[in-house]
């Protein structure tokens, strides 16, 4: 590294980052009020809502894990990496030439490793590399293999397909002759060391495609076998887990399927490249498949997070909805159904419900489009059965149950599937269907359904209840025109936050008031910020915040964005009071929207002229009320303070001063009263 980022090129990368764009490439975000959104997190495992984001502040929280920041540090969890790293990451997305300080070089530690950015780098320039050896004389079997799948040239130019050259360190050498290190190359996943102290081309010989992330960049590679005398084993081999590449967390084809997934709710997991490719050129754009590696619970989280079934607020879609779901495409062979047995084990881990789609003559997608074209795919797809179906049915099938073995067998063999089902309300049902599909009676098959939950300490779990509070009544009234909306939001912040448990009306105006202080500072006016101090809060945790913002500058003005004025006060508050920071940041305020017109010319303007959001009039009058009633609340606070020290002295001359100071405040009380009334 050359030395540490000058500030001045931190603030722009600040500025220039949208924080909805980073995180709405892995989360389907829903919109959750004023420049808010909501979504699962993408950093722990759930299946309700709980990461919120405000597009004004470019700040995050999950009230789920706890975690939260701003646009730095959601890189920084999402992509495993230092804040240098998340701030080169985000100023080569938005083209930002970032610059560093010399003077500081000696002090910065030594960085261990290759960057993410140069790994990133080393992956693309392989790609052109693999691509333009494609129409080379010895990748003819290469061309061959595609062209026998019926792939065009251009086809394959779309999804990047290349070809590795059979020399040991072709690819090497061409790395090496752009300024790439060895190292570089190794921690890659491109190359090997050898006992020379040189390195050699991982892959070699083979037809390639380039494994993407949600975000397009390629971080590893696919490569299928192509010669006899090929040392490598595998039929197929992919880019060993590098700082970039994770197996069990990447999905083929993400980055082009990831836009149809959200869009349609609905996802179709195939098993190899060529079947991905064959889906897409059929006209199903939602096709994805596994790198090397079964289908397993990461690979679950990505797709859940994509789909977000949380589009109807508090109600679980545990489906079949319309149209949504996850479609596993098996072949109908012996190592078809056991794919299919894993897939049933992540069930649970989806809200939309899992289908298995199997094609005719148990051909895989790409062989089905060769056989009997593009609309044979359409047809697999629209001819999925549930998976658990589809698993108890297979079950059933093996048993000849006109024999009263065979229907016991059948039995046992079907109960401890249908015991995983955790959901109450379904594996009954699913118990009942099974006995009349196998003959025997209902109660039987219920009592070894029982059994089998008892023996492996399966619980029961209801995927369409809700939990105490959801947000939709929030969904469909943003505007806060009613005084019960209002006061219903009041009451959900006050319950859901998780700093201080406390609940009572002070509590709750001395908690929107500081969202009102992290939000949006600059739709509260000076001459009522001046008549606020540390003593307007009563509750200790925002006397502390309070301190904070004075410690920060104070009111920041128009030149400072929302951003820094974030970054300014987490930095004045400390560690202790940032997880504070980060609930109040993506708090909902009760304040109406504004007309769609009127906003977007506020905030086009706001836009040119830089630094602070624009601050509406609803804003405004919302910051005023607020603060009135906390500085109403503190000067009656310090009018019982001198009613009482008034009682307990003696002398009449200090009385008379004390009851002068009452008299004071209270006439000013009663001003600030009169002046909101009107």
């Amino acid at each position: 590294m050359a030395g540490r980022i000058v500030k001045e090129d931190i603030e722009k990368v600040r500025e220039a980052a949208d924080l909805y764009d980073i995180v709405s490439a892995t989360v389907t975000l829903q919109p959750a009020g004023s420049s808010a959104y909501k979504g699962l997190c993408p950093f722990h495992d759930e299946k309700t809502p709980s990461f919120n984001v405000n597009t004004v502040n470019n700040h995050w929280k999950c009230f789920g894990c706890g975690l939260g920041g701003d646009v730095f540090e959601f890189v920084q969890r999402a992509e495993g990496i230092e804040f240098p790293e998340a701030v080169q990451f985000l100023a080569d997305k938005y083209r930002i030439e970032l610059h560093y300080d010399q003077s500081v070089q000696g002090q910065v530690s030594q960085h261990r490793g290759s960057s993410r950015s140069r790994l990133l780098e080393a992956n693309a320039a392989a790609q052109k590399f693999f691509m333009s050896q494609l129409m080379t004389k010895e990748a003819l079997p290469a061309r061959q293999l595609l062209g026998g799948r019926n792939f065009s040239q251009a086809d394959c130019e779309y999804f990047g397909c290349g070809y590795a050259p059979r020399g040991w360190d072709e690819l090497s050498r061409h790395l090496a002759s752009q300024g790439f290190t060895h190292q570089e190359m190794i921690d890659a996943g491109l190359a090997r060391a050898n006992q020379r102290g040189g390195v050699y081309d991982y892959f070699r010989g083979r037809a390639t495609w380039p494994i993407r992330d949600t975000t397009g960049q390629v971080i590893g590679f696919g490569a299928r076998k192509l010669y006899d005398d090929d040392t490598n084993p595998g039929k197929y081999i992919n880019t060993a887990d590098t700082a970039l590449y994770h197996k069990n967390r990447v999905l083929y084809g993400i980055d082009l399927a990831k836009n149809s997934i959200a869009e349609n709710r609905q996802v179709v997991v195939v098993e190899g490249y060529t079947d991905v490719m064959a889906c897409h050129l059929a006209g199903v754009t939602n096709a994805v498949a596994t790198c090397g590696t079964a289908f397993g619970m990461e690979h679950a989280k990505l797709i859940r997070r994509l789909i977000s079934d949380s589009s109807m607020g508090g109600l679980k879609l545990v489906g079949p909805t319309q149209g949504s779901g996850v479609i596993f495409t098996f072949d109908g062979d012996a190592a078809g159904q056991k794919a299919a047995l894993r897939a049933f084990q992540l069930d649970n881990a989806f809200l939309s419900q899992t289908f298995v789609a199997i094609a005719r003559d148990n051909l895989d997608p790409c062989d089905l489009r060769i056989t009997y074209g593009n609309d044979a795919i359409k047809q697999l797809i629209d001819s999925k059965q549930p998976l658990v179906d589809w698993v108890i049915h297979t079950a059933i099938s093996r048993f000849d149950t006109q024999y009263t073995a065979g229907r016991v067998g059948a039995m046992k063999a079907v109960a401890p599937i249908i015991a995983q089902i955790r959901d109450r309300s379904l594996w009954g049902e699913y118990a009942r269907n099974a006995a009349r599909e196998i003959g025997i009676d209902i109660d039987t098959m219920r009592r070894e359904v029982a059994s089998n939950r008892r023996a492996h300490h399966i619980h029961d779990e209801d995927a369409y209840s809700g939990g105490r509070f959801t947000p939709a009544r929030r969904l469909e009234g943003p505007d806060f025109t009613t005084a019960q909306d209002r006061k219903a939001l009041e009451r959900y912040n006050v319950h859901s936050q998780h700093y201080y448990r406390v609940d009572d009306a002070v509590f709750a105006a001395e908690q929107q008031m500081m969202a009102v202080l992290v939000q949006i500072p600059w739709a509260l006016d000076q001459q009522t910020a001046v008549l606020m101090s540390e003593t307007t809060f009563a509750i200790p945790v925002f006397r502390d915040l309070y301190r904070a913002v004075v410690v920060a500058g104070g009111l920041p003005d128009r030149s400072v964005s929302a951003g820094l004025w974030m970054h300014n006060l987490s930095k004045a508050a400390g560690p202790l009071l940032k997880p504070v920071i980060d609930e109040l940041a993506v708090m909902q305020l009760p304040i109406p929207e504004e007309d769609d017109s009127i906003g977007s010319a506020r905030e086009s303007q706001a836009q040119a002229q830089g630094g602070a959001p624009s601050i509406s009039p609803a804003q405004a009058q919302f910051a005023s009320q607020v603060a009135g009633k906390l500085i109403d609340a503190d000067t009656m606070r310090t009018i019982a303070r001198l009613r009482i020290q008034m009682n307990r002295v003696g002398d009449d001359t200090e009385k008379l001063k004390l009851l002068q100071q009452i008299t004071q405040l209270e006439k000013l009380r009663a001003d600030a009263m009169s002046v909101n009334n009107n």
